[in-house]
């Protein structure tokens, strides 16, 4: 589609259309925002423990039957076990007093055999409390969590081809009714595992739509609008969704009723369907150039400006293009270490962002502010990417914003516990840097490939990011054993990710690459075996590689 931008240039930059399709597109994103982590509210641990059936204990046993254990440094009680309820019945049945008659560390202890007892302050119900999730099950929360990403991996993977052969517009409305549908099955789950199935379903259906379209907003976009939409527009729209979540949780305490509400909001969506257009680029490659020119017309009506009675012609209907696939990156050195440092990054950058953002209902404080927050924080970083994106080295500047977010993290640990607001700051802080770092790192590597190897890039790399979101709630689960696990994990992640940044090539104010051999080195590694084959073969006068390597160190 070489000819595109060219054939339409006569609709402008701007126009009434072009604005209506930006906001309408733009509205979809709003419902991945609150519907992509509501298993923050709803996978949380409330205060909990071992639920003590009425056995007319004494008001002293019936206080001290729950044991004291040792939480980072501090002394609570435990959650997961009790002193043995026969034992304790027969002492409180003799009149014994617990710590003067009996020495408390000599009872033998028990698990929670008859449940747990959990706080209401916070939440009504949730998955937790519903299936008793902690103690020996507590690993299924970051499992259940887990799954969705499992199901944002299988949505990217198809959700392109899929969309290749039915259409952009197509794709974004049954993605949107089957994330709602889905959403609507998980509140009736009547088991975790159903839970974990539907959740895999709502993963998929919402990668898929919010690919689909991103996609199509590219595609049917100015040039212009297209800049706006793709730095801007989609993921400051995921934002009003993200910090709704929270106060739409705050209103609804019981997490089946919040899901319901959840998927119910597609219906708004509906009527969108009459004014969102197909991709006329997506016609044109299925030959269906009288519907590609229907809509460009109708775009000229409404930008009440002229079309020419020709607008595409015959031989970009008709034109065939080389695909590739990823056999084509393995083949290449130079291009299997750009992409391996691409995989990194990628995946540094999912786990330290989407680990933060599951973590919040476990910081001090309100959750729900928390989670505001931790949304609001991202609203400047976009803003700020795309203002230093415009001027600034892409490599200084992801790595920078790397260790931002990484080295705030490393200093959390060392924060006081009565500077609880100190450590929020930071977490914030970090949540900024690698907000700003999954900003830039889209721009980066899509400049980073050759056209005719960008989408196959992309597309790993976004696979990698997946397995770091997948790996994510398990990082948080560290925090279970040590508080400072997660932050220690993280932290030294995302810091050693941006030293591995620093061998990629700069981007900044050059052409993107059409071609494999248009591609810039990485610097340092990839070139590194060729640079030690000249040395060697110098002194044999072996012109031939010499020719070859001059050439590959004297290109940008």
């Amino acid at each position: 589609m070489g000819d595109y931008d060219e054939d339409t240039a006569f609709l402008g930059q701007t126009g009434p259309f072009f604005w209506t399709t930006f906001f309408l597109l733009n509205t979809v994103f709003v419902s991945t925002g609150f519907n992509g982590l509501y298993m923050v509210f709803i996978g949380a641990t409330p205060n909990h423990h071992c639920l003590i059936p009425d056995f007319n204990l004494t008001e002293e046993w019936t206080n001290a039957i729950i044991p004291f254990t040792l939480v980072n440094g501090e002394e609570v009680k435990s959650q997961c076990s009790r002193y043995s309820l026969d034992v304790v019945r027969n002492m409180s049945a003799e009149g014994l007093i617990p710590g003067r008659d009996v020495n408390l560390t000599d009872l033998a202890q028990e698990g929670c055999l008859d449940g747990w007892n959990y706080s209401k302050d916070i939440y009504q119900s949730n998955i937790v409390t519903e299936w008793d999730l902690v103690c020996d099950d507590q690993w299924k929360v970051p499992f259940a969590s887990s799954t969705l990403f499992v199901g944002y991996l299988f949505g990217s993977l198809i959700s392109g081809h899929v969309s290749d052969r039915f259409g952009r517009k197509k794709v974004v409305f049954i993605s949107l009714v089957a994330q709602s549908v889905a959403v609507m099955l998980q509140s009736f789950s009547h088991s975790w595992q159903m839970f974990c199935v539907m959740f895999l379903f709502v993963g998929a259906s919402q990668i898929s739509l919010y690919i689909s379209a991103f996609v199509l907003g590219t595609e049917v976009l100015s040039k212009t609008m297209r800049i706006l939409f793709t730095t801007l527009g989609a993921f400051l729209f995921y934002c009003i969704g993200y910090m709704t979540l929270p106060w739409i949780a705050y209103s609804i305490r019981e997490w089946r009723t919040l899901l319901a509400v959840l998927s119910s909001t597609a219906v708004v969506y509906i009527p969108l369907w009459w004014f969102i257009p197909e991709s006329p680029r997506w016609l044109i490659t299925q030959g269906r150039v009288e519907e590609a020119e229907a809509i460009v017309r109708e775009a000229a009506r409404k930008n009440k400006i002229e079309a020419p009675a020709v607008i595409f012609k015959e031989s970009e209907a008709s034109a065939q293009f080389k695909k590739y696939t990823m056999l084509d990156i393995l083949k290449s050195k130079k291009i299997r270490c750009i992409t391996l440092m691409c995989l990194i990054l990628w995946m540094a950058i999912n786990i330290g962002y989407f680990g933060l953002s599951l973590n919040t209902s476990n910081l001090s404080g309100n959750p729900f502010m928390n989670c505001f927050l931790s949304a609001t924080t991202e609203v400047p970083a976009y803003v700020v990417s795309t203002v230093l994106l415009r001027k600034c080295p892409r490599r200084a500047l992801l790595s920078s914003f790397l260790v931002i977010g990484g080295g705030v993290l490393l200093l959390i640990q060392f924060i006081p516990e009565d500077l609880q607001y100190v450590a929020l700051a930071l977490e914030m802080t970090g949540k900024f840097g690698f907000t700003m770092a999954f900003s830039i790192v889209y721009i980066y590597t899509a400049e980073v490939y050759p056209t005719v190897l960008r989408n196959v890039g992309m597309g790993m790399c976004s696979s990698a990011a997946r397995i770091g979101s997948i790996t994510a709630p398990y990082v948080i689960y560290l925090g279970s054993y040590n508080k400072a696990l997660p932050y220690i994990f993280m932290g030294s992640l995302t810091i050693a990710s941006s030293v591995v940044n620093l061998f990629l090539p700069e981007t900044l104010n050059r052409d993107l690459p059409e071609t494999v051999e248009q591609m810039q080195e990485c610097q340092g590694l990839c070139n590194g075996l060729k640079k030690r084959k000249y040395f060697k073969d110098e002194g044999r006068k072996n012109l031939p590689i010499q020719r070859e390597v001059r050439q590959d160190l004297q290109a940008p």
